[in-house]
């Protein structure tokens, strides 16, 4: 059993468990959860605190299932949570951030992209006051040049839009105190951005800059439409915006045919016949029909969500559990 520790939270109440809890969202990745279990073991074991690993089988249908139930069996420190299907990548991080008893929470994916040898830079950090320390990517060495000025582009555009400071090219590898994690534990919100939420809660926050490797077995299992989903959360769940801006385009184009309607009376009086031409008919017609539907799709996103939170349906559910015997 790892050694745990007890201190007195600020409301007076004792806290007891491990220094360091890495939480760990699985996907199809049977081919790297072993060397997953031995470096991120490694990593927390010469640190020198107590630890735990949360591993999150977000439904799964490889072998992961298996592996991870293995890696349980062979080691008093990890802990695995079966969901009964998948609920994404946000979803899986909530329940290993809801199962999680650390002081500490390291937040990484399971494809090694993100360097477990990068903790002890970030425990530092924390040591010296800081209750969140995210990790942002200075070099992305695995993702073509698309992807990467997609990216760029993204995150400067969701800081720009957002509500809140939000950090640009820093993704869900961080960690946070223990009471930041209380207080994304209590939100209610089921369509989650960890990254967005985390910037909205404060608290200090500071970064701790690293070159993203490459996946070290298998395919990506990030397609570009689950990216895609996920941008789209982040500005919606950050930013007012998008409804700004489909007003301003209502007002835009209601004072452009305005003008153009007393630009055509104008050349009727003055030259006596009046302005010809289909074509710029049809293309004002469907000028005006793209942001009607634009602005039908923006509503929809935002009544979407809505439409989501008042179901009350939970983020994800547990199948069962894993644990050392011993444990």
């Amino acid at each position: 059993m790892p050694v745990t520790f007890q201190s007195v939270g600020e409301e007076g109440r004792v806290v007891t468990g491990p220094v360091v809890s890495a939480v760990v969202p699985v996907f199809n990745e049977e081919d790297g959860i072993s060397e997953l279990h031995r470096r991120l073991g490694e990593v927390l074991r010469s640190i020198g605190e107590s630890f735990e690993i949360v591993l999150v089988n977000d439904g799964s249908r490889d072998g992961s299932a298996a592996l991870l139930d293995a890696a349980a069996a062979s080691d008093p420190a990890v802990t695995v949570v079966h969901l009964t299907r998948n609920f994404g990548h946000q979803a899986a991080v909530a329940a290993g951030l809801a199962q999680s008893r650390g002081q500490t929470v390291v937040v990484l994916d399971a494809d090694l992209q993100d360097p477990p040898e990068l903790i002890s830079a970030l425990l530092t950090e924390w040591r010296m006051g800081y209750q969140i320390v995210y990790a942002q990517r200075v070099r992305r060495h695995a993702d073509p040049l698309l992807k990467r000025l997609l990216a760029w582009m993204y995150y400067r555009v969701v800081r720009n839009l957002a509500d809140v400071d939000v950090p640009t090219d820093a993704g869900d590898f961080c960690l946070m105190d223990r009471a930041v994690v209380d207080v994304l534990n209590a939100m209610p919100e089921r369509n989650r951005y960890i990254r967005g939420l985390r910037a909205w809660v404060g608290f200090r926050q500071t970064a701790v800059t690293f070159e993203r490797g490459e996946r070290f077995a298998g395919e990506r299992k990030y397609t570009f439409r689950h990216s895609l989903r996920l941008a789209l959360n982040g500005i919606f769940s950050l930013s007012k915006v998008p409804l700004q801006l489909a007003t301003w385009l209502g007002v835009l184009t209601s004072g452009a045919s305005f003008a153009l309607g007393v630009w055509f009376l104008i050349r009727k009086l003055t030259v006596g016949f009046p302005v010809q031409g289909w074509a710029s008919i049809v293309v004002i017609v469907l000028f005006l029909g793209g942001i009607q539907l634009i602005t039908i799709g923006v509503l929809g996103e935002y009544l979407g969500r809505v439409y989501d939170e008042v179901k009350g349906r939970p983020q994800y559910l547990i199948g069962r559990v894993t644990k050392h015997p011993s444990a």
